[in-house]
């Protein structure tokens, strides 16, 4: 690999270690910890898990609405930066804006979360997009698995930084936890946005489609042509609906785990340092990942870390002591980075390059229409049976749905252009 093409991947895995910052701290750490016990003082915990899921719910269905139709635009005009941008200051200015909720101001906590989660999601897709511009074929598990590892890492070790905030507040001259929480909050808004510099300066943006701005026509036209195709790309759309099962359940257990443990009645501390296991084991373990997926194949790696997220949905139904939190935390941290890596980097395979903001626009729709379905479905089943145990146990449908369909997916073939 050249140096320009070196430096190019490099700066483009820094995004993955800016904005994970806000997916550790603020989404599974922090926010649902913050709001369960602060802001949503009074309400009763299935009320406040129930909450919690209609707005991850919210957040993920505007995504499904917008992420296409700004993907395809996207690939016309050769607007990918200039999206990822846009989207990802909205996520850093309603991150910050988190430090300015008090407490039992849980409606407007929902708020500004959702519209972060917007921004967030909404940057991923024409982040996931320039995959295809920043590496080769036959390099790209690794890459896509460079990226995830370097959020696990980046995300990690801020996150470190936030639970010594909450532990530790006079070493920073806080008042309290709460202080070190919504402090938090502005940190990360401050990382996501410092190391968001290197891709805006260093990726390259592919030539427009068209010498003219896209507007809406063109967009559509774009999308029904797509849509006209389908047969051209079938394996990618039965991967993506494989997809969509599969990623809910890994989804949700990320924006639910925090507070399923604090249902569970295990302490927040034993929570928080899972969830540092998580991060740190993820980041070796996802670069191993994609090692494997240049050797072994996507597919086998994915299979393998489904059946494993089965038995941690299972294993976290019996879940009682905070021993048990922990060997769970590990397994997981094994795996995350993993699955996520490689199913980028397979899909990226399966679709035509020219066309990549507009296939992973759906590829995040598919991730986000999951998203609207994995919180509700544990929270409607938490509050309907009034326990977590069976709330969290139900995600297990998701993987066993996911697996049925993955098995009909073949491997690509990266000589083969899609």
């Amino acid at each position: 690999m050249q140096t320009s093409t070196r430096r190019s991947a490099f700066s483009w895995a820094m995004y993955d270690w800016a904005n994970s910052a806000f997916a550790t701290t603020v989404m599974a750490g922090f926010f649902p910890l913050f709001f369960k016990q602060y802001w949503s003082q009074g309400v009763e915990v299935t009320q406040s898990t129930y909450y919690l899921g209609i707005g991850n719910s919210l957040a993920s269905l505007i995504v499904v609405i917008l992420a296409p139709i700004l993907g395809a635009m996207a690939d016309i005009g050769g607007l990918r930066k200039r999206m990822l941008a846009a989207f990802a200051c909205v996520g850093v200015l309603a991150t910050g804006a988190l430090y300015l909720v008090e407490a039992g101001m849980w409606p407007f906590a929902i708020l500004l979360y959702a519209i972060a989660v917007v921004g967030f999601s909404g940057a991923n897709t024409f982040y996931d997009a320039l995959l295809v511009v920043v590496s080769p074929t036959a390099t790209r598990h690794r890459i896509s698995a460079l990226g995830f590892a370097l959020g696990y890492l980046g995300g990690g070790i801020l996150f470190l930084v936030n639970v010594l905030m909450t532990l530790k507040p006079q070493l920073f001259g806080l008042a309290d936890a709460a202080a070190g929480v919504r402090w938090s909050f502005v940190s990360v808004a401050v990382w996501w946005s410092v190391f968001s510099i290197p891709l805006l300066l260093w990726v390259d943006e592919p030539a427009p489609r068209s010498a003219r701005r896209a507007n809406l026509a063109e967009t559509f036209s774009a999308l029904g042509q797509t849509a006209r195709n389908l047969r051209q790309y079938r394996g990618a759309w039965l991967f993506l609906l494989a997809y969509w099962l599969y990623i809910d359940g890994v989804d949700t257990i990320v924006r639910m785990a925090v507070d399923y443990g604090l249902s569970i009645g295990l302490p927040s501390d034993s929570l928080i340092i899972a969830l540092l296991m998580v991060q740190f084991i993820g980041f070796p373990a996802a670069l191993v990942f994609g090692r494997l997926g240049e050797r072994y194949g996507a597919r086998r790696g994915i299979w393998i870390a489904i059946w494993v997220y089965v038995g941690v949905t299972v294993f976290a139904f019996f879940m009682d002591s905070q021993v048990e939190m922990y060997i769970l935390a590990a397994i997981i941290g094994l795996v995350q980075g993993g699955i996520q890596a490689l199913s980028r980097s397979m899909f990226s395979q399966m679709i035509p390059a020219e066309k990549s903001a507009e296939f992973f626009g759906f590829y995040n729709v598919v991730g986000k229409a999951a998203a609207i379905f994995g919180p509700f479905l544990m929270g409607w089943v938490t509050v309907t049976t009034g326990d977590p145990r069976i709330g969290i146990l139900s995600i297990v449908v998701l993987f066993f749905g996911g697996m049925m369909i993955f098995r009909k997916v073949e491997e690509p073939d990266p000589d083969q252009p899609a």
